[in-house]
């Protein structure tokens, strides 16, 4: 069964909330264990970043893998 494009956009969007949130408590965690001191702002900041490329990560493989899913699948000539 497909997902509907509805679905789809609500799984993405939690995707990135999920993510931003994580991203963000996991520096203000781990960033003072390496001495580097930022303020919220700054966590914001880096945290919309790190979204940025997941976004593009994420985007970029679920098109290597329905690439190489319709190639799988085409019949032969």
């Amino acid at each position: 069964m497909k997902q509907s494009r509805t679905m789809s956009l609500v799984e993405a969007a939690a995707n990135v909330v999920v993510g931003y949130v994580l991203a963000i408590a996991t520096q203000i965690v781990v960033f003072p264990w390496f001495g580097i001191e930022t303020g919220l702002a700054e966590h914001l900041t880096i945290g919309l970043a790190f979204v940025g490329v997941s976004l593009a990560r994420g985007y970029a493989l679920r098109r290597l893998f329905e690439a190489m899913r319709t190639r799988m699948y085409q019949p032969e000539k």
